[in-house]
């Protein structure tokens, strides 16, 4: 007899498909937010015309542009982004870019509903041995538009680093996942292909690992297969047409298919040992398939 606990989390919902201008707007209204702090790709805020096509469509609502995220998420770029977003009186952040950008958003929310305003106040807020410590829920939320492809953008978890100790350390919280995500394939167009590839690893490793593990259940399983099957046949069709939307907002959902076991309470832990492994595939950098988070 199956035995498990499947939780669902705090992200209202996931659009996919439309050109994220226009459903940036429409998350605005139906959360009746009126100042937006946009956590964006350095290289999209300046050298594509995305962030500013958003900045146009939110008009008066966008209050500040955040572009200085270095990869990985050090706590110096936390501690700048929450202060700028603190003194713009934001009310919600949207997120524009890879990883480093959602994780950097969800580290910020806790940092404003926390008063933490330097980069030692953030010792207050990581999980140590295991364990997130008491602390205010965030009540600046964030929307996320993805432009990579390795899942953060639906789960609850940060990976901050303190490069004092060279360790990236994990933040958690149920309500820094996203309110909502925005999958619009066009975005990741601008994404260098080797990342974009190798992030879809990540999701792959994610999927394999839910399907081998002595933990899975049913409603985990039907995630984890149909999105590593989504996998399998979109990365290398992006490979072959890095112009091909329809491949791209496969590996898209497929992505999104391979969180579900993650939050459907499947434990993973070999995950990155196994996207270190099959990052080869596609010949990228293991280093940024494969990462150290500690919790304590």
């Amino acid at each position: 007899m199956h035995k498990g606990r499947v939780v669902f989390g705090a992200m209202d919902e996931v659009v996919f498909g439309r050109p994220a201008s226009e459903v940036i707007v429409e998350q605005l209204d139906r959360l009746g937010a009126a100042r937006a702090f946009l956590m964006v790709s350095g290289t999209l805020n300046r050298e594509t015309d995305v962030i500013n096509d958003i900045r146009r469509a939110l008009g008066a609502r966008c209050v500040a542009t955040f572009d200085a995220m270095p990869a990985h998420t050090p706590r110096s770029a936390v501690i700048a982004a929450a202060n700028q977003a603190r003194a713009a009186k934001a009310d919600l952040i949207v997120t524009v870019g890879g990883g480093s950008i959602t994780d950097g958003a969800k580290a910020v929310q806790l940092c404003l509903a926390n008063g933490i305003d330097d980069v030692d106040g953030i010792e207050r807020i990581r999980v140590h041995k295991g364990v997130a410590p008491e602390m205010n829920a965030p009540t600046v939320r964030q929307i996320s538009v993805p432009t990579t492809i390795a899942g953060g953008e639906f789960s609850a978890i940060a990976g901050v680093t303190d490069r004092s100790t060279h360790v990236k350390q994990m933040l958690r919280h149920p309500l820094t996942v996203p309110r909502a995500t925005i999958l619009d394939p066009a975005i990741t167009v601008h994404t260098p292909e080797w990342l974009f590839l190798s992030t879809g690893i990540r999701a792959v490793d994610h999927c394999v690992e839910a399907i081998c593990s002595r933990e899975t259940h049913p409603y985990a399983d039907a995630q984890s297969v149909k999105g590593l099957a989504m996998l399998a046949d979109a990365l290398p069709r992006v490979k072959a047409d890095p112009a091909d939307l329809d491949a791209r907002m496969d590996a898209q959902i497929g992505t999104w298919l391979s969180m579900g076991a993650l939050a459907a309470g499947v434990p993973m832990g070999a995950s990155h040992g196994i996207g270190y492994v099959l990052g080869a595939a596609f010949d990228v950098p293991h280093g940024y398939t494969s990462c150290i988070m500690l919790p304590a």
